[in-house]
């Protein structure tokens, strides 16, 4: 698992007013593994945003991810049990414009699922934001896809990232129908490692950061070899392999 990519860039603004975020998404598994692993490795990432999915949903799960957020100097965006699982963490550089936690039609006998959105601001640029678990049966799956596309554009925000656990690779009909309307992070600018599960025996790549076409990706991959980040904690994490993400996004004019 062990890589040693360059280095990516730090975040900053830009003087036209255009902001470099590092963007990070995560299945954290309930935090039913090594706490004090995740956070040095999301601490160890220096996200302005993380994605999470599965995040605590049950007793005391505001609790749970408000300790992850602080342990990880971060503070909680949205979502969480009022999303079915996906959360937003963001860092004090982001100036929140609103959130919004949405629940997916139910299928009998399968999760619930649901999307955690926002819009952020960080210097003049203005961006929509979104983390999702896909469901694991392939039509409900397709139709989310179909569903994160329709709030991305619904969003009023001219740019915008979108990433999770797909439940699908990039072969699948969900995920092309992704990275047919968005850019595909790690495909426009891989860095790191490519597969995300499982931290043991990395084989597929099922997690994923999209963003939309005006968005410049600096680089995008997991994070393995990133100063910080190590094997042993990436391990006791959690049952996933985070996705990191540089991205330049330009200013509203």
């Amino acid at each position: 698992m062990t890589a040693h990519p360059d280095a990516l860039p730090n975040s900053l603004t830009e003087p036209d007013g255009s902001a470099v975020i590092r963007v990070l998404s995560y299945n954290i598994r309930s935090m039913r593994d090594d706490t004090d692993a995740l956070a040095r490795v999301i601490a160890a990432c220096d996200p302005d945003l993380v994605l999470i999915q599965e995040a605590p949903r049950f007793f005391r799960w505001r609790k749970k991810l408000a300790r992850l957020a602080a342990a990880s100097d971060l503070v909680i965006l949205s979502g969480g049990g009022t999303a079915a699982g996906p959360a937003l963490l963001c860092s004090l550089r982001a100036t929140v414009e609103r959130t919004e936690d949405i629940l997916l039609p139910l299928t009998p006998g399968l999760h619930r699922r649901g999307f955690a959105t926002a819009v952020v601001r960080f210097g003049g640029a203005r961006l929509g934001v979104l983390s999702c678990h896909l469901s694991l049966q392939t039509d409900e799956r397709y139709e989310q896809g179909g569903m994160l596309l329709d709030r991305l554009a619904g969003m009023g925000t001219e740019h915008a990232v979108a990433g999770g656990d797909l439940n699908d690779r990039p072969t699948g009909r969900t995920f092309r129908r992704l990275a047919t309307a968005l850019q595909d992070c790690w495909a426009v600018k891989p860095w790191g490692g490519e597969y995300t599960s499982i931290p043991t025996d990395p084989h597929q790549r099922i997690d994923a950061i999209f963003a939309t076409p005006g968005i410049e990706v600096l680089g995008c991959g997991v994070p393995s070899g990133h100063a910080g980040v190590t094997d042993a904690d990436l391990l006791a994490a959690t049952d996933h392999l985070p996705v990191l993400a540089a991205l330049r996004v330009p200013a509203v004019h």
